[in-house]
């Protein structure tokens, strides 16, 4: 009994400490002011054959980061060749004329990392990772997979049924088959609105298609050798100079002139009894090139591209419509589209569609309050320290810079002016690049549902 009477005496004690220290809680200081990134020193070089080299002594752990970065990729393709520059890109990972794939991945893997090639719509990548003191000899397996690639025929067909279920995957996914649509309103018959092959297209390229898409798009002058993370700088540049002038210069960098179409209309795609909806809308907006590009990530962010933008908060959190809402900016060197993508409860799918308009509109009359405004700024100041935090996030960094042509001030400068954006510039830049009555809208789900929804809204 006496036990008891202390142990309900203490838990009393307790609830009264906890009670007193809650009622005397004040609310946490102000945040220090946000400092400005600064850009760890780099020493660049330009070999003679026109391949540019970048090198960044960054963070404490032993490891070195390397990445080729070639101005190519699906934006080369003709019309008729889609996922040509995939299938030399899985090429290239089957080895050189000196090392077979496996003897390839375990001399990666001695230095205690890897190599592997990823092809995009812009740029085609030649990647790898060891320890500190190989960083001398991973440059040297990055530029023999460059230059010297095995691309065998013989591996040609299981590669090609890679990409044939990769294709069939991809087809069959309501989000990519929104994607496919949506992107080819904005872009048409581009590069950058054809999405997928056919698997007829697929089936009729050879190696020779393949050699010629190397030959053709791949060389110096379009490449920058970046290398980030703790190495010996000295022998790491020596390496580079050694093992990539050898190499072809190669075509210029040249990225076709496309710019994304304003075709504001609706399509929709059928998926009788789907239970969902799968909505984008969106218009063409501006690239980084514009000075208009980072206010406007802000406002993107407020609007619908963080977990506390105002459509996430409409029509996930107050309406139920939706789980994961998402807008986004998709830039190219040559335009940039704003979209909004949600997959939508079937019976709500115009519902979702007019709040997204409402939200919009709603930022284009009123001006957020600065409390709102300082929370996606404090947000996207965090993001950006994020992405600067690793040497991969650095070497991501400066390939930015340099496929839109900033300079370094663009990152320097960034934390000033995120926090620099006022709200009547929001809203002001919401009006001029955000009409609704210019947006595309593609739905991919219950077609019978999503016309009897139109037909009593009225509207889309």
């Amino acid at each position: 009994m006496k036990k008891i009477t202390l142990y309900m005496l203490s838990a009393t004690l307790l609830c009264s400490v906890a009670f007193t220290a809650k009622a005397q809680k004040q609310a946490p200081p102000e945040g220090g002011t946000p400092k400005d990134f600064v850009l760890p020193s780099k020493k660049q070089n330009t070999l003679p054959n026109g391949m540019r080299t970048t090198m960044v002594e960054y963070g404490t752990l032993p490891k070195v980061y390397v990445n080729l970065i070639i101005k190519t990729g699906n934006v080369q393709e003709a019309s008729n060749q889609v996922w040509l520059s995939d299938l030399l890109g899985r090429l290239m990972n089957e080895g050189t004329t000196s090392l077979s794939a496996t003897a390839l991945a375990k001399k990666a893997a001695g230095m205690g990392g890897q190599v592997g090639v990823s092809v995009g719509s812009d740029q085609f990548t030649i990647y790898g990772s060891a320890l500190s003191e190989y960083a001398p000899e991973l440059v040297k397996l990055i530029a023999d997979v460059a230059i010297n690639p095995l691309l065998p025929a013989s591996e040609i067909d299981r590669l090609r049924a890679d990409l044939k279920r990769q294709l069939a995957l991809n087809k069959s996914v309501p989000q990519s088959i929104a994607q496919e649509k949506f992107f080819n309103v904005m872009w048409g018959d581009t590069p950058y609105g054809t999405l997928y092959p056919t698997e007829t297209m697929l089936d009729s390229y050879t190696i020779d298609d393949v050699k010629k898409f190397f030959n053709d798009n791949l060389g110096a002058k379009r490449s920058v050798l970046y290398v980030a993370g703790k190495f010996d700088e000295a022998a790491t540049a020596k390496a580079a100079t050694a093992s990539f002038s050898k190499w072809k210069a190669g075509p210029e960098p040249s990225y076709p002139s496309i710019s994304p179409n304003a075709a504001a209309g609706v399509s929709v795609i059928d998926r009788k009894g789907a239970p969902q909806t799968t909505v984008i809308i969106g218009l063409p907006v501006i690239n980084p090139k514009n000075p208009d590009y980072l206010p406007l990530t802000i406002m993107n962010s407020l609007l619908g591209g963080s977990f506390a933008s105002r459509i996430t908060s409409n029509i996930r959190e107050n309406k139920g419509y939706t789980y994961s809402p998402s807008s986004s900016i998709s830039s190219h060197p040559s335009g940039a589209v704003w979209y909004e993508a949600a997959d939508i409860t079937s019976e709500h799918t115009i519902d979702a569609i007019t709040e997204i308009k409402k939200e919009v509109v709603r930022l284009q009359t009123e001006a957020p309050s600065a409390d709102e405004l300082g929370g996606i700024q404090r947000y996207n100041a965090g993001i950006f320290v994020l992405q600067n935090s690793t040497p991969t996030g650095i070497i991501s960094q400066l390939n930015f810079l340099d496929i839109y042509g900033l300079d370094d001030s663009y990152l320097t400068n960034r934390v000033k002016n995120i926090y620099a954006v006022t709200p009547q510039q929001v809203s002001d830049l919401t009006k001029k690049y955000l009409p609704t009555d210019k947006m595309a809208i593609v739905m991919v789900g219950d077609e019978t549902s999503i016309k009897e929804q139109q037909s009593k809204a009225g509207n889309n």
